[in-house]
């Protein structure tokens, strides 16, 4: 059962709609109200029997975040959940995973290099690779106009899954 959703982002206005912040604006509208306390280098807030995590560290020094938060409360890494953006996944897929590869996403290597293992489960939003051009730029660009307001849609889509136990699911899943 997860007891920790992590949604992966940068701070700041700069990062605020970009393709890397996917699982912050997915916080946001699931989360909407929800009083917010600075702890772990992060947002933190408890929602019924789950917590929620945005690390404020930048994506890069994620890990730092999630090591301090499953410290404190014990976590293993089957009770955590990360949202995050994926490179290798078209736009509008949106993928469950538990383990695996973490596709260059350094925000997934800090996570493991900090708890010393990949068995976290993970929510992938596709945002596809740019077809020429800077990876690195691509991904801190605001959603394109044909893409943003597909977002709600994919983000109701989401919401489901994580309302359910997710140790329940297939290993690897598409959800869109």
């Amino acid at each position: 059962m997860v007891k920790l959703l992590i949604f992966l982002g940068n701070p700041g206005k700069l990062y605020e709609k970009s393709r890397h912040n996917v699982g912050w604006l997915l916080c946001d509208k699931l989360y909407p109200s929800v009083q917010w306390a600075e702890k772990f280098h992060s947002l933190h807030a408890k929602v019924g029997t789950v917590r929620l995590l945005k690390p404020q560290t930048y994506m890069n020094e994620s890990g730092k975040a999630v090591r301090a938060c499953t410290d404190f409360f014990n976590f293993k890494a089957e009770e955590i959940l990360v949202v995050h953006d994926d490179l290798e996944l078209p736009f509008g897929t949106v993928r469950f995973q538990k383990g695996g590869g973490l596709q260059g996403h350094n925000g997934l290597k800090s996570i493991k290099s900090h708890l010393g293992e990949d068995g976290f489960y993970r929510l992938r939003f596709g945002i596809g690779r740019p077809a020429k051009g800077s990876v690195a730029s691509y991904v801190l660009l605001p959603f394109s106009k044909e893409e943003a307001p597909l977002l709600p849609i994919l983000f109701d889509k989401a919401e489901h899954l994580l309302s359910v136990d997710v140790s329940a699911l297939p290993a690897t899943d598409t959800l869109v």
